[in-house]
């Protein structure tokens, strides 16, 4: 443990649309925000090629190039943005403490929470080339099935959120492919027949990937296999939509915050309010329905208003 312990009016945790826009808020009402990374500085939007979704950039922009911006943006108005991750916090008491990188001890009046989801992927070689490459990988039908209008993809994936994307793909792509692992679907009957009764998705059930195919740069093709049969088949595809779930960034807090069975934050409707006073919650971390840049820059918002909000209480 540090020797000193640092006082701060407003901690925000995680750097992505929602903690950036948590912080040019905070900074602007003077609460002198301190802003920690986190483990992927900006965020899931990082891995993300192309933005053509966001309002303000008519030309799109890339994830990289624009969480830049809003980093300047926030830093502009003061905010103090510092490498380094929340390791350990306490919110048993009104002083709320946490510990960045298992050491220095941080004070906080107020905390905002804003440290995302993260896509599950399958965790193949393959598959993490190309998401890497930003050649035809992506966890998000809604940001980057535009990319691929016309064109043949294939979505992995047996649940209601699977289901969604497949759906909403169809609508731009020539055909969709879904590879389901079991021969049911997990989703509600209702999105299953969804899919089931869209004329250019095809379903295969059994089955699962062996292989993303491409040529080093961008996707070809997927290599499948009917785990009955160990029949293999390779499915020509210029996009492959992984659809299996997300994982809130939260586990550091479940021993204070109320959390769902899946591990979002649960906030008070309405509000970016948790369980405990003083704390806040925006973007990923509690959204398991939008997941947009855009919606988690809006909660970001809310959460900065809240902060001040509940700091003015205080005061009075």
């Amino acid at each position: 443990m540090s020797e000193s312990i640092e006082k701060v009016k407003c901690l925000i945790i995680g750097s992505g649309p929602a903690g950036y826009t948590a912080a040019i808020y905070a900074a602007r009402a003077n609460m002198h925000p301190v802003l920690y990374q986190g483990s992927q500085p900006g965020g899931q939007l990082t891995t993300t090629n192309d933005v053509e979704n966001f309002p303000g950039y008519p030309d799109g922009i890339t994830g990289p190039a624009m969480m830049l911006e809003l980093q300047a943006q926030a830093q502009r108005f003061g905010t103090d943005v510092r490498d380094g991750w929340i390791t350990k916090v306490d919110f048993s008491s009104d002083v709320h403490k946490v510990w960045v990188n298992d050491s220095k001890e941080i004070h906080c009046d107020t905390v905002i929470i804003s440290t995302g989801a993260s896509a599950k992927y399958l965790g193949l070689d393959s598959e993490q080339h190309y998401l890497k490459m930003g050649g035809g990988v992506s966890a998000c039908a809604v940001c980057d099935g535009f990319f691929y209008k016309n064109q043949e993809v294939v979505i992995v994936g047996a649940g209601d959120s699977a289901c969604e994307e497949a759906h909403y793909l169809s609508k731009l792509c020539s055909k969709v492919t879904m590879l389901v692992r079991r021969d049911v679907f997990r989703a509600s009957k209702i999105m299953a027949n969804r899919v089931k009764n869209t004329p250019n998705i095809e379903i295969l059930y059994n089955t699962e990937t062996e292989e993303v195919l491409g040529d080093g740069q961008v996707v070809t093709g997927v290599r499948a296999k009917n785990n009955a049969t160990n029949a293999v088949v390779e499915i020509p595809a210029t996009g492959f939509f992984v659809a299996i779930g997300h994982k809130p960034n939260t586990d550091i807090f479940k021993d204070y915050l109320n959390l769902d069975e899946t591990g979002y934050i649960i906030n008070n409707p309405g509000t970016s309010k948790t369980n405990i006073d003083g704390v806040f919650v925006s973007g990923d971390a509690a959204d398991h329905v939008y997941r947009q840049a855009i919606t988690a820059a809006g909660t970001g918002c809310m959460a900065a208003l809240d902060a001040e909000r509940y700091l003015a209480s205080k005061e009075g």
